[in-house]
């Protein structure tokens, strides 16, 4: 009768195949050379099959090996997900906020937001995730996450959304750029200037290029990007001028000059979180620290405005 595989075993064939050789694997596992071998060849045994070919001293996985390994690696990594999901549920009981937030705004305005909700719950754990909008919608819909912060109109039966901030668009241009004399910009002084635009697909864009069309201006585009740290660099740099939430201004505000638009563009930025919130408190206190940081941000950025 085959004697059962056992856990040691298929560590050890583990740790040879990724390590490249018994003695890398015996220090990775703690045990000795010999040991390592012996599982090895136990297991060879025990399986009935060849995992290694000897080729000048060393281990090399055959075809067969190759073939356990993969079954091998995705079983651990099934465990490692498992690991995973116990340390959550574990901080789940000292409580844990999880948040999706657009990856330009994984910086000044998530760390304030952060500092102040741990410093009204000091023992809550939050997690902080980098994604889309759309990426973070589907989070919240399913339950992933607790509270998002996306980029986009919410209509989701499932979801609530409040606006982040209540502050229009801004023109972003230059240090020295001919257009920072003013203290406001109109549609004809874009017209013909370079202008670094939001992705094509980008709803913000649309809704730019139809209020400038308004005025019958059609705005000279140089380059294009989806993300908006990017454009605030290429503004930076002198490639041209663009316009932004004054959210994003806000990382670039000593580089760049800020200036307001003769024509509103309301923002579309929005805090969002499912109607059944698991943790209401803390959902609640996020949203009201996220606000609070926002108006502190943009304090910032428009006390500093010519006119202000």
């Amino acid at each position: 009768m085959k004697r059962p595989l056992q856990l040691r075993q298929i560590e050890a064939f583990k740790a040879v195949v990724e390590t490249g050789s018994v003695t890398a694997a015996a220090d990775v596992l703690g045990i000795s050379q010999p040991s390592v071998s012996k599982l090895i060849s136990h297991l060879e045994e025990d399986a009935g099959l060849q995992l290694f070919e000897r080729l000048r001293g060393r281990l090399v996985p055959s075809e067969r090996g190759i073939r356990l390994y993969e079954e091998v690696d995705r079983t651990f990594a099934g465990l490692r997900q498992i690991e995973r999901a116990i340390d959550s549920i574990q901080r789940e009981d000292i409580g844990q906020l999880s948040v999706g937030v657009l990856p330009a705004l994984t910086g000044h305005l998530t760390q304030q937001a952060t500092s102040r909700f741990l410093a009204k719950h000091p023992d809550a754990y939050v997690s902080i995730l980098g994604r889309s909008s759309q990426v973070v919608i589907d989070w919240l819909v399913r339950r992933q996450i607790d509270v998002g912060i996306v980029s986009a109109p919410m209509e989701n039966p499932y979801l609530n959304a409040v606006p982040l901030t209540t502050h229009p668009l801004v023109c972003i241009m230059p240090r020295g750029h001919r257009l920072a004399s003013k203290h406001v910009v109109t549609p004809q002084d874009i017209a013909g200037t370079p202008f670094i635009a939001l992705a094509s697909e980008n709803k913000t864009r649309v809704q730019i290029e139809a209020r400038l069309a308004e005025h019958r201006v059609q705005p000279r585009i140089v380059a294009d990007a989806n993300l908006t740290g990017t454009i605030c660099e290429f503004v930076a740099s002198g490639l041209g001028i663009s316009i932004l939430d004054p959210v994003f201004a806000h990382a670039v505000r000593d580089r760049v000059e800020i200036r307001r638009l003769s024509f509103e563009i309301e923002t579309d930025l929005w805090l969002c979180y499912p109607r059944e919130a698991r943790n209401k408190i803390f959902v609640e206190t996020f949203l009201r620290v996220a606000q609070e940081a926002i108006a502190a941000m943009m304090g910032e950025v428009f006390n500093v405005l010519p006119g202000s």
